[in-house]
């Protein structure tokens, strides 16, 4: 897709994890911006009372100055404003109401009739503000449509640009349109000549009422979006069209979009026509680049439209409030995949027992769910493997002489419940750190969790140390790097990922306009995508010095890409330690749950071919001798059979069973289909005048059997 001006690239993706600030100083920081605002106020009502001149203008220059810091640097404070009910409303007719009363008493009784007419204006001009905000409101609800889609051709729907931030958000706008007005009436106090703020008043006026038209415009019939209506019966056709047969259902907060990620390369590959069908609006750019049809069904009434649909089978990698509404439709069979194995109780939650099947990785998982017993018959258990773990490489050896021992650290977060034992980030984190750091031979990966910190505050302080002390390491060992050569063929690689998965938009663009910029992908994207990562990856190590430790926070390079690099992983309980097995390579675990050694390990079996780490980092020195001497490897046995217990048999191979369950599942559902469809004409061949207007399926005529069709043609219309 080409740039347009204005445009930027927005990787479909997760963001960028920000390194959290210090508390105290952004604390300041706040507190700094309050009090010079207060008191440019303050003193703002002093020079207009006095009058005095010098005054009234610094403090309203100052004012106005504090607002530019508030909205560029401080815009955390913007909304805190707004609940206190001082929004930028509030304080911007303050500011011109004080500049108004200088102006009265600057002037002798007889020149308030002078200054009168531009009292005037100032209440036109705020009453024209008022009037776009509410027209802004309803050019809003004409673009929020009931469906939201990605990889789907929408120009049916008759999608335009969005308006200008400046004429969608009452702040800003209010600011820019009311500075030429502010400034007239500055100058107006300076000079005492009422001409500057008839001037300034007569820009304001202008630029609100051509604004006001503009937004008018778009509420004229023709040049409005489809209506509601209109959207559905088009979802509706689209439906009918594609015919999807199996698709990924997830509903969760930004950061918890990896847990539906993880699955889309399995999904693609599945024979077929998947979907991705989300509910929150917001998450429709968080999906990482795909070329499967998103559809985002915020209301519960139009995900019902699923249930006459073709649609067999949902995949749910999560559970959330609103699984409940999907697992209504009886057409639809469900599959609880989770986003990870790991021996945490919130691998067998007693939610599970909602869906029709639990589909887990091996046989350790299905004796969780019966140990477990929260309702999960075994018979609705299905062993799959991880069809993800297809990234990761097995093991080659220990690490060549004179080569550094690469040790991959990833911590789980700190979860829900308070639990100590849940990361080792707050009571180890550091300790591991500083004595694998200590090793001359070690190079460290630290790649914390996306979540560290965003319950317990300890955690985050502990994941801002371990990060300082890697940043000092790297400053005193030092060495070679790569050359200029290096970054510039990983800047390459990248602008070619990027065009490939990042979507170019407008900073103005809103849902409507992106669904118009994101129609169905180019056949052989996928592929394209893939050689395109692979490329990545290979040019980000290369240019990346040998000897230097990484703290790795952003999407790339995936997990998966550190296991391959890493000789050694340190983690804790988690699903990290289950897809770690299958590299078949070393991994300890950190014990901060204040058991004994032998009760941690009988509690949780993932860990039965670890090496058990303690709090104080002490058994380090001796994990590192056996990953580089295998001969003092004494759990390479159990690792592979705790990878067998964990992730199933290598044969035939996890994607091989994960389709292989998808086609089953799909087959049991119409299977159900049809005998509802049986028994609804029986009971109207025994009662024709019985009201049997149940809704059903569509009729599946034609649909394309699960071993025919692909991805590559998703979101395209079938001849």
């Amino acid at each position: 897709m080409r740039d347009e001006p204005g445009a930027t690239a927005v990787p479909l993706s997760l963001p960028r994890r920000r390194l959290p600030r210090h508390p105290g100083r952004r604390t300041a920081v706040k507190l700094l911006v309050l009090a010079v605002l207060a008191a440019a106020f303050a003193a703002q009502a002093v020079g207009a009372l006095m009058p005095h001149v010098p005054l009234l203008l610094a403090a309203s220059a100052g004012s106005l100055a504090a607002e530019g810091v508030l909205y560029r640097w401080q815009r955390g404070m913007v909304s805190l404003f707004a609940k206190s009910h001082a929004d930028v409303t509030v304080r911007h007719v303050l500011r011109d109401l004080l500049l108004v009363v200088g102006l009265l008493r600057l002037g002798e009784q007889h020149r308030e009739g002078v200054y009168a007419p531009l009292v005037a204006g100032l209440l036109v001009l705020y009453a024209l503000h008022w009037s776009i905000q509410a027209v802004s409101v309803l050019v809003r609800r004409t673009r929020t449509l009931p469906v939201v889609t990605r990889n789907i051709d929408a120009s049916a729907l008759r999608l335009t640009p969005a308006p200008p931030v400046l004429l969608r958000r009452p702040g800003p706008r209010l600011a820019v349109f009311g500075l030429p007005a502010t400034a007239g009436l500055l100058a107006t106090a300076a000079t005492d000549a009422p001409l500057y703020g008839v001037a300034g008043l007569a820009l304001s006026l202008g630029a609100a009422l051509t604004g006001l038209g503009a937004l008018l415009l778009r509420l004229l019939p023709g040049r409005r979006p489809a209506g509601e209506q209109e959207v559905l019966d088009w979802f509706d056709a689209w439906l009918a069209r594609y015919r999807p047969t199996v698709g990924l259902y997830f509903s969760g907060g930004a950061s918890s979009a990896y847990q539906a990620n993880m699955w889309l390369e399995p999904l693609a590959r599945l024979d077929g026509r998947p979907v991705i069908v989300l509910r929150e609006r917001h998450m429709v750019q968080r999906i990482a680049a795909t070329d499967i049809p998103v559809v985002c069904l915020p209301k519960v009434s139009t995900l019902m439209r699923l249930e006459h649909s073709t649609l067999r089978v949902l995949l749910h990698p999560s559970n959330s409030g609103k699984t409940s509404q999907v697992l209504r439709i009886p057409t639809i069979k469900h599959a609880f995949v989770n986003h990870g194995e790991s021996d945490k109780l919130s691998s067998c939650n007693p939610y599970a027992k909602a869906y029709d099947e639990v589909w887990v990785a091996g046989p350790a998982a299905r004796e969780r769910y019966a140990l477990a017993e929260v309702g999960v018959e075994d018979k609705d258990v299905v062993e799959i493997g991880r069809p993800q773990l297809d990234a990761v490489r097995p093991y080659a050896g220990p690490p060549a002489p004179g080569a550094f021992t690469t040790v991959l650290y990833a911590p789980t977060w700190e979860g829900w419940d308070g639990n100590p034992g849940n990361t080792s980030v707050v009571e180890a984190g550091e300790n591991l750190v500083r004595a694998l750091l200590a090793d001359p031979g070690v190079r460290l990966l630290y790649k914390p969790h996306p979540l560290t910190g965003s319950v317990d505050p300890r955690a985050r302080a502990a994941d801002l140390r371990i990060r300082e002390l890697v940043r000092a390491a790297n400053r005193e060992r030092g060495g070679p790097r790569p050359d200029v050569s290096a970054a510039t063929a990983l800047a390459r690689r990248a602008a070619e990922l990027d065009r490939l998965t990042a979507a170019s938009f407008r900073l103005a663009a809103d849902q409507a306009e992106r669904m118009l910029r994101q129609p169905a992908p180019e056949a052989g994207r996928a592929a394209a995508v893939r050689r395109a990562e692979t490329a990545w990856e290979e040019a980000y190590w290369a240019s990346l010095p040998a000897w230097e430790h990484q703290v790795v926070t952003d999407a790339r390079p995936p997990l998966y890409a550190c296991f391959n690099r890493a000789d050694l992983l340190i983690s804790d309980v988690s699903s990290v330690i289950s897809d770690f097995l299958a590299s078949g390579k070393p991994y300890a675990v950190a014990n901060t749950s204040a058991l004994a050694e032998d009760v941690f390990r009988k509690s949780f079996p993932t860990v039965a071919a670890a090496t058990v780490l303690e709090p104080d980092a002490s058994g380090v020195p001796a994990l590192l001798a056996a990953v580089r001497r295998p001969e003092r490897d004494e759990l390479a046995q159990e690792r592979a059979a705790l990878a067998l217990r964990l992730l199933g048999p290598a044969e035939p191979p996890s994607r091989e069973r994960f389709a292989g369950a998808v086609r089953d599942l799909c087959a049991a559902a119409g299977e159900h289909r049809t005998r509802r469809a049986e028994r609804l004409a029986a009971d109207l061949v025994a009662d024709p005048s019985a009201d049997l207007a149940v809704p059903g399926p569509r009729l599946e005529t034609g649909t394309p059997p699960l071993a025919s069709g692909g991805v590559e043609r998703a979101g395209r219309p079938v001849d």
